[in-house]
């Protein structure tokens, strides 16, 4: 979506650049003594969807990949984990050994995803797909519901622009369908070049000129014409758009997809939403299996290539640093793996720099001051604590009887509380999925899945105090679970009024910040950098390539931002800094635009 913006942010020109059956899983073990150092060309550090990008796309090159991942499942913020009728947590390799055992699937992550079933599709992980040749099934549906101020009671209609001329009737103000019919006539023409260039194929060196410019001109050019309207921070008074229903409405889809309010966006964002609701046929897309069945797919695009592994329970304890650049990695169970290659980290900001001890290399550290500031500790919080982090998440997972829903259940619906507060305060907004209803699989017999999730307006400081005690059975930890729960109990009864009666729910589990940091290893139980389009600091996501050789970066902490394409994207312009420019080339002709 970004492809050329992220070149044209940076101030970027062609001219200036041109000189200057699948083998499993497996699981680590603890060896008694550290094994001998294996070697690869590649190690990837992580397994979410931008580490998984990374690591498909350069096994389908020939190159040798490890993925060592420190959770036992994989799709780090996206990974799915199972759990039996009685609560317990079921690893999905202890499923493997009795595969009839009946399980809840609970997604730790996103639910909403489109671009996807399509066969031409602008949506960079459908490129990764496409590249790999592994993807998932996918179910379609076109209806979702929502509870905004003004109309609680809720309602659902399908997608598309048509319905949402629908939605600005009945909700908006007397100008609410004309400032969105000029707001579409502005962004429109920007979104031709933005929708036509595929960010998959962005590289951060002059063979862009190959892999972008020679094989898409016409896209490319109008990018570079309209770079300095893309590149710009959205300004809804700018593009004329009065109306105070659309206003908040836009602010809430610029939230859902980027995690910030749409002056926070770049414009170019909003063209492609803007574009997305007038594609033919627009439908909502979800894949079989639910998110665990994404990373499935591209673990497998690493797996069946040969001298390729996933290894889960295996986390990295310290990037090696040789000879001025990163040689590999050292493993929590002392096992050396070097990296021929590089070495790709997909953890947070902050947990990649920490794997890398300071001192060795003046350039990381410079940037490690830079991003995370000197008081590494408060890397959020104040004056020169470093770039600001997204806020975190709440999630209520729950196990519930079929035949105590109602019949007319979405498998969607978020709720906003009040346009009043702003969109990202805690517990304003609220997405709650029933995934079992597209996917029957994802539960027993009798049974559906919920997944509601404060949409990233978690904050951490409510929780810290509590870094370290056993949030098992610390009393006033889990008072406060449930007290921070309540806002997404509310909005599953929007839709399940008798959810809370008894016999309804059968398994429930809630999750805070400290889940987060401590099962995904994500620094204050962050969702990424919360740098805002034309942000007066003139912060920047951090690129692929770091500023120590060999060490390389993909995830929601670098260049394209959060949100499952932004990731996509990162982790396959990652995997493009690594190989050739004909390599690359090699892999995009499989890419359908």
């Amino acid at each position: 979506m970004l492809a050329l913006c992220l070149l044209a942010s940076r101030g970027w020109s062609p001219v200036a650049r041109a000189r200057a059956a699948p083998p499993a899983v497996s699981r680590a073990r603890t060896p008694v003594a550290a094994d001998p150092a294996t070697e690869v060309d590649v190690v990837v550090v992580g397994s979410g969807f931008g580490g998984l990008a990374c690591a498909s796309l350069l096994a389908a090159s020939g190159y040798a990949v490890a993925v060592h991942e420190a959770h036992y499942e994989i799709g780090g913020c996206a990974h799915e984990y199972r759990v039996g009728l009685d609560g317990k947590t079921i690893p999905s390799k202890a499923l493997e050994k009795q595969p009839d055992t009946p399980v809840f699937c609970f997604e730790a992550g996103p639910s909403l995803y489109s671009g996807l079933s399509q066969p031409r599709s602008p949506n960079p992980l459908k490129h990764v797909f496409q590249m790999i040749g592994e993807e998932p099934e996918w179910i379609t549906y076109d209806t979702w519901g929502a509870h905004l101020p003004e109309v609680p009671e809720g309602y659902e209609l399908s997608i598309g622009a048509e319905n949402f001329l629908e939605i600005l009737r009945r909700y908006g103000g007397p100008t609410a369908i004309d400032d969105w019919n000029k707001l579409a006539v502005e962004l429109r023409p920007l979104s031709e070049g933005i929708m036509g260039l595929p960010s998959s194929a962005v590289r951060p060196d002059a063979g862009v000129l190959l892999t972008l410019a020679a094989k898409y001109p016409g896209s490319f050019f109008k990018v570079l014409r309209d770079a300095t309207k893309i590149t710009a921070p959205f300004d809804l008074e700018a593009y004329g758009v009065k109306d105070a229903f659309l206003k908040n409405y836009l602010d809430l889809i610029a939230f859902l997809l980027q995690g910030l309010p749409s002056n926070g966006t770049l414009t170019a964002v909003m063209a492609y939403m803007v574009e997305d609701f007038y594609r033919p046929g627009a439908i909502m897309d979800f894949p079989r299996g639910g998110s665990g069945a994404i990373a499935a797919a591209l673990a497998r695009g690493v797996t069946k290539m040969p001298g390729c592994s996933v290894s889960v329970s295996s986390p990295v304890e310290e990037i090696l640093v040789e000879g001025g650049r990163a040689a590999g990695v050292r493993l929590k169970s002392g096992k050396l793996v070097r990296a021929r290659k590089g070495v790709v980290s997909n953890a947070d900001l902050h947990h990649t720099f920490a794997l890398v001890p300071r001192g060795v290399h003046a350039g990381l550290d410079a940037e490690r001051d830079k991003l995370l500031g000197r008081r590494e500790t408060a890397m959020a919080q104040g004056e020169g604590a470093g770039v600001p982090l997204c806020k975190s998440f709440m999630h209520l997972h729950l196990g519930v009887r079929a035949d105590k829903l109602p019949n007319d259940l979405p498998p969607q619906w978020t709720i906003v509380n009040s346009w009043e507060v702003p969109i990202d305060a805690p517990g304003n907004v609220i997405v709650v999925s029933v995934p079992s209803l597209l996917d029957p699989t994802l539960a027993p017999d009798g049974y559906h899945t919920i997944h509601a999730y404060t949409a990233g307006n978690e904050p951490y400081e409510v929780w810290e105090k509590f870094e370290g005690v056993n949030t098992r059975t610390d009393p006033e930890y889990l008072a406060l679970k449930e007290a921070r729960a309540a806002p997404m109990w509310e909005a599953i009864r929007r839709r399940i009024p008798n959810i809370e009666e008894p016999g309804v729910v059968v398994v429930r589990q809630i999750g805070t910040p400290l889940t987060h940091a401590r099962f995904l290893k994500r620094y204050r139980g962050n969702y990424g950098l919360a740098i805002a389009a034309g942000n007066t600091a003139g912060l920047t996501f951090p690129e692929v390539k770091s500023p120590l050789p060999g060490l390389y970066r993909c995830g929601d902490s670098t260049t394209a931002g959060i949100g499952v394409p932004a990731v996509a994207s990162s982790g396959a312009q990652c995997a493009n800094a690594l190989l050739s420019v004909f390599e690359q080339l090699e892999l995009n002709k499989r890419i359908q635009m």
